[in-house]
């Protein structure tokens, strides 16, 4: 079983770094973070349109590693619809996941982003995979500063 979802995660994150969703200059963005992360050098901005609590659109731009660029993409997609405290839950699930502190957590309910789970067997890759969701929470908070996963 270990293998199956181990090849899962490879196959997602092959996917969504080879063909990543969203990955363009949002215009009409009314929210705008960039994030950093100096060990691996990943960078990125996060666009988001945020209309009465509502994330209407996510989009980013940037450059990375597979791992780093799978998590934005994924990200991107997910929180499309979801109210700014619906995001800020699968922020903090996905905490939970990538630090296996996810006893709580039924990785089921999470659809593709469970195959990121199994980041937390490689730590030096966990800020890879938590640098855009780190952007997001910033986004959220309509914080204009940019992020470092340092």
């Amino acid at each position: 079983m270990m293998d199956d979802l181990r090849e899962l995660y490879q196959e997602v994150i092959f996917d969504h770094n080879r063909n990543p969703r969203n990955f363009h200059v949002m215009e009409n963005a009314n929210r705008t973070v960039e994030g950093f992360n100096p060990l691996c050098g990943d960078r990125l901005t996060l666009y988001l349109n945020v209309q009465a609590d509502i994330i209407e659109d996510a989009s980013f731009q940037g450059s990375g590693c597979a791992i780093s660029t799978a998590s934005v993409s994924l990200m991107t997609e997910m929180v499309k619809g979801m109210t700014e405290q619906e995001a800020q839950n699968m922020f903090k699930i996905f905490q939970k996941i990538t630090t296996g502190k996810d006893d709580d957590v039924k990785l089921e309910e999470l659809g593709k982003l469970q195959v990121l789970a199994g980041v937390k067997d490689y730590p030096a890759r966990v800020k890879c995979a938590t640098l855009a969701w780190h952007t997001l929470d910033a986004a959220i908070k309509n914080e204009e500063k940019s992020v470092s996963t340092e």
